[in-house]
């Protein structure tokens, strides 16, 4: 073993401990905690190199960056090569899979959107002996495709914890903005946010015409005066929708899911009620450490029940705290 190689392994056994003590804990108390353990193909204990990160967010993307920042932190911490590659385009995601596994990594981190759609690719890096970790969406799916663990938020129970935060706040009418067609994460918060909260529609925007998705919420609001809460599932789109509130003249209180430096001035400036924190540089930082846990030790978290990265909170009550985190590209 090369000396940079032993002081990578030696920083990352110092980190270990208390990093794998809080995915333990994340897993054990996020839904499905007693569901048994998805079956592994049995690999021999030896070295990680390197890992490929491979996610459905666009280059450049607010949300993703944090996300690339801490699987590079983590490839920087325990000495392995991480390589981050992005595509909001499934078939593309897929055959990014398909280069990695070509390339036979030791390790393979995804993001499902679009799962069947990535499906063949995901079994087929199993198949080959490379273990996957899946993050962010598609935790229904993950152990069926063969990954031995899946890091983020169930979307479905943050949906329903930010629909009850608004019924709290009083509000009657929910509209709900999803940004992305074909989503199943953004299908699974809206569907939970009507569960909890009750009276809500759903409008259907572009994230890639902010402009458009602006009059579209605009017009939703003109249309329908009842509606007394907006809630967006992209920090990109919680801007949009802060000045669709402002140009319609409504009342409407605006939430979003996720962080960005906009969202916290918004918070600051009391145009946004809370912003949902999945936490997404645990997504990028957990995997990697998990993975050389996995091919090193054998080590797997969490019994089949995914690790919980949120949903956490941000709200004039602690974002101060937060904001020099959202500056530094780790929240």
């Amino acid at each position: 073993m090369s000396s940079r190689r032993q002081r990578g392994v030696t920083a990352g056994w110092r980190l270990l401990p208390w990093i794998a003590t809080a995915a333990m804990l994340a897993a054990c108390s996020g839904p499905g905690a007693d569901a048994p353990a998805p079956s592994q193909t049995p690999i021999a204990a030896g070295t990680v190199e390197s890992v490929a990160v491979v996610t459905h967010g666009s280059p450049g993307d607010a949300f993703w960056n944090v996300v690339k920042n801490g699987a590079e932190a983590a490839g920087k911490d325990l000495g392995i090569r991480v390589a981050y590659n992005a595509s909001g385009d499934p078939g593309q995601q897929a055959k990014l899979i398909d280069n990695a596994v070509a390339q036979g990594v030791d390790g393979l981190v995804v993001s499902m959107a679009n799962p069947e759609a990535l499906r063949p690719s995901v079994e087929k890096a199993v198949a080959a002996g490379i273990p996957v970790v899946t993050i962010n969406s598609g935790e229904s799916e993950s152990a069926k495709f063969g990954a031995f663990v899946h890091v983020g938020q169930s979307e479905s129970l943050a949906g329903q914890a930010a629909g009850k935060r608004l019924a709290e706040a009083r509000r009657t009418k929910m509209l709900c903005v999803v940004h992305e067609a074909g989503n199943i994460a953004a299908n699974e918060r809206c569907g939970g946010a009507t569960k909890a909260f009750g009276d809500a529609t759903t409008l259907q925007v572009d994230i890639n015409n902010p402009t458009d998705a602006q009059s579209r919420i605009k017009g939703a609001l003109e249309a329908d005066r009842s509606i007394d809460a907006v809630l967006t599932l992209n920090s990109q789109v919680a801007a949009r929708a802060v000045d669709a509130v402002r140009e319609a003249a409504s009342g409407a209180t605006v939430a979003t899911f996720d962080l960005n430096s906009d969202v916290v001035e918004a918070i600051r400036a009391g145009k946004l009620l809370f912003a949902v924190d999945q936490q997404q540089y645990e997504q990028g930082y957990l995997p990697i450490v998990l993975l050389q846990l996995y091919r090193t030790n054998l080590n797997t978290v969490g019994g089949g029940a995914p690790v919980q990265t949120g949903p956490g909170f941000v709200d004039k009550s602690n974002v101060e705290a937060v904001a020099a985190l959202v500056a530094q590209g780790t929240r």
